[in-house]
Formats: C-alpha cells, sequence, structure tokens
C-alpha cells in the first residue's frame, strides 16, 4: 500500500521516460539472464496492475501473478478478528511457492538494485542447489533516507562471506550511523535481494505456522523473509552467501524521496547504464 509514500508506489513513474522502479528491475533481470516473473500482489490491484505493470512486459518476459490474501494460511490456522495487515514477506513468498518450481530470486517491487545485484544472483542461481542461498548486501550508510527512519534487514557475516543472523531493525534514520554511533554504516543489508533454490519453501512450511501460533495475536505482526531465513542458518537447515555489490540502491520509502531517485536514475541513463526508452 505504500502508508508512508502515500500511495502504490509500484507504479509511480521515476524514469525519464516514464518507467516506474520495478522496470528497471525487469529490465536489469532480463539481462542477467532470467526468463519469468511472477508478481505477487493484492487481489484488489489486480485490474490497474495488470494494465500499468505487467502489459509492458507482453512479448519480452513470460509473466505470472500470485496474490497475497490475509486468508492464505496453513491448515488449521484463521485470520484473527482485526486483522487488516498483511502478513509479510516471508508470507508473500510462500504464497508464490507453487509458481517457482526451480531457483529464483526475491525482491521488493519498489526497490532499485541496479545491474550487477540482478548479474550476482544470475551467476549464484545458474549453479545452486539444495538448502544454499544468497543475500545481495548492500552498504547500510547508503541505504538511509534524509526524510525519515528506515526498516533493514542488517547481517552478522564471518570471515568467509556466509551469513550467520540477519535483524529486522525498525526506524533506523542516519544520525545512528556513523563512526562511534549505533551503526558505523558499513553493516551489509539485506533489501529483500535474495538468491534462492526450492528448498527454502521446507523452512518457511515449519515457521510460518510457528509464527501464526506464537504472534497472530498481535494484529500488525508481520512474517518477515529475512527472519525466517536467519532461523534456518541458525538451525542448521540452509546457509547464505552474502554477496557484497556495487550497485546503487535507491528507495522510494517516503514520497520526499521520489526527486532523489528520479535524479539517480537519470544519471544512469546520461552515464549510458539505461536506454532513455527502456522499452522501445
Amino acid at each position: 500500500m505504500g502508508s508512508r509514500y502515500g500511495g502504490l508506489k509500484q507504479i509511480d513513474p521515476v524514469g525519464p521516460g516514464g518507467e516506474t522502479v520495478l522496470d528497471y528491475a525487469v529490465f536489469d533481470a532480463l539481462r542477467a539472464g532470467f526468463g519469468r516473473v511472477v508478481f505477487v500482489i493484492r487481489r484488489d490491484f489486480e485490474e490497474v496492475f495488470r494494465e500499468r505493470v505487467g502489459s509492458r512486459y507482453a512479448g519480452r518476459i513470460a509473466v505470472e501473478y500470485v496474490f497475497q490474501s490475509l486468508d492464505a494460511l496453513p491448515g488449521g490456522f484463521t485470520v484473527p478478528a482485526g486483522r487488516e495487515r498483511p502478513w509479510g514477506t516471508g508470507h508473500a513468498v510462500w504464497c508464490a511457492r507453487a509458481a517457482l518450481p526451480g531457483n529464483f530470486a526475491v525482491i521488493n517491487a519498489d526497490d532499485f538494485y541496479g545491474a550487477d545485484a540482478f548479474a550476482q544472483l544470475g551467476r549464484f542461481l545458474s549453479a545452486a542447489s539444495g538448502p544454499r542461498f544468497a543475500m545481495v548486501g548492500f552498504r547500510l550508510a547508503n541505504t538511509l533516507s534524509e526524510h525519515g527512519g528506515v526498516s533493514r534487514g542488517v547481517a552478522r557475516v564471518n570471515a568467509s562471506g556466509e551469513m550467520l543472523s540477519v535483524e529486522e531493525v525498525h526506524g533506523i534514520v542516519a544520525a545512528e550511523v556513523g563512526p562511534g554511533r549505533r551503526y558505523s554504516g558499513e553493516e551489509p543489508v539485506s533489501l529483500n535481494c535474495w538468491g534462492f533454490t526450492p528448498a527454502l519453501f521446507a523452512g518457511l512450511d515449519r515457521r510460518f505456522p510457528d509464527f501464526l501460533r506464537e504472534r497472530s495475536g498481535d494484529l500488525k505482526a508481520e512474517f518477515y523473509l529475512p527472519a525466517a531465513v536467519s532461523a534456518m542458518v541458525a538451525a542448521g537447515e540452509a546457509s547464505v552467501e552474502v554477496r557484497r555489490t556495487s550497485s546503487s540502491w535507491f528507495g522510494v520509502t517516503y514520497r520526499e524521496d521520489k526527486p532523489r531517485v528520479q535524479e539517480a536514475i537519470g544519471a544512469l541513463v546520461r552515464a549510458g547504464q539505461y536506454p532513455e526508452g527502456l522499452w522501445d
């Protein structure tokens, strides 16, 4: 919904030709060798999303839609009275499990990740098997907003580049980041840019019911994908390779972020990294 943004930011134009952030993600994914895109959306957005987003990719890449609904729950569970908020990113991916029989990447539709992030995921996924996953890690200091706090999955990484854990932290502001502060700014953070094999779903199948039993009474609690992956790592069920990227990340958490994102994308277009008319 983009409550802090004030609208459906996934379809808001930011490129010089009216492109959305999602257009650049699909463009970069195509260049990296991906052949299909699965959009996880709310059913009440379907008509506008198909018309204003999905139609752009006709003839370019296979498109499929999956609906994330509150009542899409494991057997034996029901939606608590008063629950309106979606169940979170872990639930969104769980809802798409039938559409993902092979290796796949997961991204947020409103984040600009850059070409290198998709290239790294493409290389990883071309050979990945079993419960071995990848996370593209962005430098925390480069992912903040000057207009308010942001939520980030802050990762702990060992010397071999393996993720030890990732903690979802809410409300990180620039004043907390820098030498001698809460965060140095060099921490790799998860912005939900992942590479997975289907082995992910066994972990989600175990942890989503646990989440519902423990936290469904909290009407705002969400089943976060980074937390579920971190729990799998802690239990020895999976390993995650953290791939740091040279890509620039841009986010539109707040509407005030949009001019900065437009200028940053415009600079990449002027530098020749993207064509001016992305789908011309």
